[in-house]
């Protein structure tokens, strides 16, 4: 990792390391049911979901959820409801599909076909750092090619290391400053 600011926070700056604000954004992009697993009808269309293919039923089993066919059928049929513990594993299931499913998609948006994806990298928070202690940083923006299919990859196995070593080739092309983006208060991008 890239960093003269190991101790962020040392002075009151506030920010996140770039990897992690990588996989931040990368999460954002996944969308799914907005209802909660604890309705009905967020728990109905995570059943659904995750019970249309093998897939659903290997992310549950991921998850935790062992239940008889008898049991699991109950449940589809709104005939008994699965207890908190089971709910919360559904929902865990639920996303850890969702985001299996959309990876292909991320990496197709962000790639755009070889032009990449254009972000803008918003610098740590100096609002509560002593003025004499504040560094001249502003947002950059930066076209970034040839990393995201590593990227979502690494986003989806929760790999911070490689997400670190991603983040320090983009910010590599932002020149001799490169250093004062290895921590930021987020990044944005229209994909």
């Amino acid at each position: 990792m890239a960093g003269r600011w190991m101790d962020l926070g040392m002075y009151n700056a506030q920010g996140v390391r770039g990897a992690d604000a990588l996989g931040i954004a990368i999460e954002r992009m996944v969308t799914g049911i907005a209802s909660p697993v604890d309705s009905e009808r967020g728990l109905a269309a995570r059943l659904n979901y995750l019970t249309k293919t093998d897939a659903g039923y290997e992310a549950m089993d991921r998850a935790g959820i062992h239940v008889s066919p008898r049991t699991l059928m109950a449940w589809l049929a709104e005939e008994r409801t699965p207890n908190k513990a089971n709910r919360s594993r559904l929902d865990a299931a639920y996303w850890d599909l969702r985001r299996r499913n959309v990876a292909a998609d991320l990496k197709k948006r962000l790639n755009r076909d070889g032009r990449g994806t254009r972000i803008e990298i918003n610098p740590v928070d100096q609002t509560r750092v002593e003025g004499k202690r504040q560094r001249d940083i502003s947002s950059r923006s930066v076209n970034v090619r040839g990393v995201w299919d590593r990227a979502v990859d690494a986003w989806m196995n929760d790999d911070i290391d490689e997400l670190d070593a991603i983040w320090d080739d983009i910010i590599e092309d932002l020149g001799s400053e490169y250093d004062a983006y290895s921590n930021v208060s987020s990044i944005g991008w229209a994909a």
